[in-house]
């Protein structure tokens, strides 16, 4: 497939649930982000794009870029498969900058010749630019076969530098146990690699997946933290009740032994719509990160109007109560254009929030000595979502009655609550005490829906409330 096939994406033809300040795809389905950077002055963002329709299919790379993370510039199409080394399509991947050169590395998808889907191969490959707009495809591509270990599942790779060489992993399923792994990678060139070994391995697959997709390594407080997809987990009490999962794991990578020690895995989203993050390092030293908001077993009554999918507003990774969170980058305090409420109050009766667009708007919450309290989005007198905290549980829990059911999430018991939701078209983002743990949704309505707040006992509140939108 061509670059100028590929500009030939459908055409929307109903806006109504479009984001104002999300990045979503000019038309066509959106899934995982890819190739995060910051490059000659503006940061990239590279995504699974089919361009062709609302729904999934061989896999290119859309691109937009920006300067502050608010205005987002459109950019032709990146990466578009056909060729040898991605046949069936260019899968997920990472970015990085060396010699002033921007280089991709992707995933080819593959399928054998017996109309089967479920049957393909898969290897990584590279692409670069000078200018970060037009790659070319390395003429020595694949760069990294599948291991004869391996089962078919072998993608989505991140690539770092460390001490002068460079190294990447692969998101892997051991053939022999059919057990989620992560592969790690040695190369001097980004051309020539050498396989190190697995780091970490799933010790089972009800516990902890079959096959782990874009996996994301990064070093935040003197830590080593794996954040990767895992498939087939169980659910585990009240975690991990989505089909799709992303967990983080944190330790310290031994680039001797090339092992990762670490710890159990900790469910970081726990809404209904989050699914393969990556990271990048910013210019000023923060983790930053965009996940896909959605997953593969909700419903997308965008596709009717031409277009699937988007991202998450840009989060930056922190550490809170000794596990991986995220919270808001702090270049979103821009969106807020006009304040419709901040003030103290006693929190008891439902209050509406007098929003002139609930759909668009940011409310910041602080609460002390929280009870029983409610956070509700309401069309009319539908609950389209809530989120009420239980204090004799220390428990959050996020209810959409329509569709997909409860989520919950548990937090250390203290004092005073944070809470900071951003309210897109077709998206809430929930954040609870500044990165201890976080909600991703998405809903659909077309009658603007109203914001209340109640609890069962008198609580004080300091409440500020935003209208958002693009700053000029």
């Amino acid at each position: 497939m061509s670059l100028e096939k590929a500009k030939e994406s459908i055409t929307i033809t109903n806006t109504r649930y479009r984001q104002h300040y999300h990045l979503q795809t000019p038309g066509g389905w959106l899934n995982d982000p890819n190739g995060l950077c910051y490059f000659q002055g503006y940061y990239h963002v590279f995504y699974q794009y089919h361009p062709y329709s609302a729904e999934w299919g061989p896999m290119h790379w859309g691109h937009a870029r920006s300067q502050d993370l608010l205005h987002w510039e459109e950019l032709p199409i990146a990466l578009t498969p056909g060729d040898p080394e991605d046949t069936g399509g260019c899968f997920s991947g990472s970015a990085i900058v060396k010699d002033n050169r921007l280089y991709l590395i992707y995933t080819g998808h593959h399928y054998y010749d017996d109309g089967d889907q479920d049957h393909f191969w898969e290897n990584q490959n590279v692409a670069y630019s000078d200018d970060g707009i037009h790659f070319t495809k390395y003429a020595g591509n694949p760069v990294i076969e599948v291991p004869d270990d391996n089962g078919q599942d072998f993608r989505d790779p991140k690539v770092w530098a460390h001490d002068g060489q460079y190294y990447l992993i692969v998101g892997s399923q051991a053939q022999s146990s059919r057990t989620g792994r992560v592969l790690l990678y040695q190369s001097a060139d980004l051309f020539n690699w050498q396989l190190l070994g697995p780091i970490t391995n799933a010790n089972s697959t009800d516990s902890e997946g079959f096959m782990w997709e874009c996996p994301d390594l990064f070093h935040l407080n003197g830590q080593d933290i794996l954040v990767f997809s895992p498939m087939g987990i169980a659910p585990q009490g009240h975690n991990f009740l989505n089909l799709n999962q992303v967990a983080s794991v944190m330790g310290n990578l031994n680039y001797s032994t090339q092992t990762l020690n670490r710890g159990s895995l900790f469910e970081i989203d726990h809404g209904h719509n989050f699914y393969a993050p990556q990271s990048f390092l910013a210019p000023d030293g923060r983790q930053m990160m965009y996940g896909w908001m959605s997953s593969f077993d909700d419903p997308y009554p965008e596709q009717a109007d031409g277009w699937c999918g988007c991202l998450t507003v840009p989060r930056e990774y922190v550490i809170k109560n000794h596990h991986l969170g995220m919270i808001p980058v702090a270049e979103l305090a821009q969106l807020r254009q006009q304040t419709i409420v901040s003030e103290t109050l006693q929190l008891n009766h439902p209050v509406t929030i007098a929003y002139n667009d609930a759909q668009h708007a940011e409310l910041d919450l602080t609460l002390e000595h929280p009870q029983n309290y409610q956070w509700s989005f309401r069309n009319q007198d539908q609950v389209i979502m809530s989120l009420t905290f239980d204090p004799a549980q220390n428990e959050f829990t996020l209810d959409r009655p329509h569709h997909g059911g409860k989520r919950y999430v548990t937090i250390t018991p203290q004092p005073t609550h944070h809470l900071q939701i951003i309210i897109d078209t077709s998206s809430v983002e929930i954040f609870i005490n500044d990165g201890e743990a976080c909600f991703t949704e998405r809903y659909y309505v077309e009658e603007a829906p109203s914001v209340i707040l109640s609890a069962q006992e008198p609580t004080k509140a300091q409440l500020a409330a935003y209208q958002l939108g693009i700053p000029d």
